[in-house]
């Protein structure tokens, strides 16, 4: 299971994109990533998970979202984008 951390901001969004992304290599499909332990972060978070998403379709894995604090779901839903996180 891959985790996201409890901080994701512009500041974090880059390395958390690319430890993921790494990790994502040898997860299974689907991949789960939890994401409960979100407690503070922006939109940039949001592009995380989508750039996320875009990532397991080149690797033909599926992704799926869990744990997706309120917040960050109502932010998706406010951009339109809450379709694109797998299940979230």
């Amino acid at each position: 299971m891959l985790r996201l951390p409890a901080t994701l901001t512009h500041d974090q969004a880059t390395a958390c994109l690319r430890e993921l992304g790494q990790a994502m290599a040898s997860a299974q499909s689907p991949a789960i990533l939890d994401a409960s332990a979100l407690a503070r972060f922006d939109s940039s978070a949001l592009a995380v998970l989508l750039e996320l998403q875009r990532l397991g379709a080149r690797m033909n894995k599926q992704i799926v979202v869990q744990g997706l604090p309120a917040q960050l779901l109502a932010l998706a839903t406010l951009y339109g984008v809450e379709a694109m996180l797998g299940g979230a």
